[in-house]
């Protein structure tokens, strides 16, 4: 198997909601929401992929100023395909674009928690996240 990895290559909506569905990430985005995921691949400016032939078996999807902060918003990989290294693939060709003072951030299922120990990243309990449905109170 020859697995190839592009840097903002063209992912079609479609291709996206494939791997998605395919990886364990599928369960926790909104992929019935046509609109919502035509935005999040239309509007991410760092897009990592992998790809066995013509199709997506993995992806990396991004938003960053390349200097000193890169959310990695989905990291997933089609199931068949996990476990060989294709993701830690993914997030390496991630880092090597980014400036050397920029950090890598991402908000991991708890489940996945382990594995983001296991490759390098360090654990911040900071997070805050405002709901669509929440208001900012004065």
């Amino acid at each position: 198997m020859k697995i190839e990895y592009k840097i903002n290559a063209p992912v079609s909506t479609d291709q996206f909601i494939s791997v998605l569905r395919a990886s364990t990430l599928g369960a926790r985005r909104p992929i019935e929401d046509r609109e919502c995921m035509e935005g999040m691949v239309k509007n991410s400016n760092l897009m990592i992929s992998a790809w066995d032939g013509d199709e997506l078996i993995g992806i990396a999807r991004s938003m960053t100023d390349f200097h000193y902060a890169c959310y990695l918003s989905d990291l997933a990989v089609h199931h068949k395909y996990q476990k060989i290294g294709i993701g830690k693939k993914l997030q390496s060709i991630t880092q090597g674009q980014l400036g050397p003072h920029c950090k890598l951030i991402l908000i991991a299922a708890p489940d996945a928690n382990s594995y983001y120990e296991h490759v390098g990243f360090t654990n911040n309990p900071r997070c805050w996240i405002l709901g669509r449905d929440g208001n900012i109170r004065r």
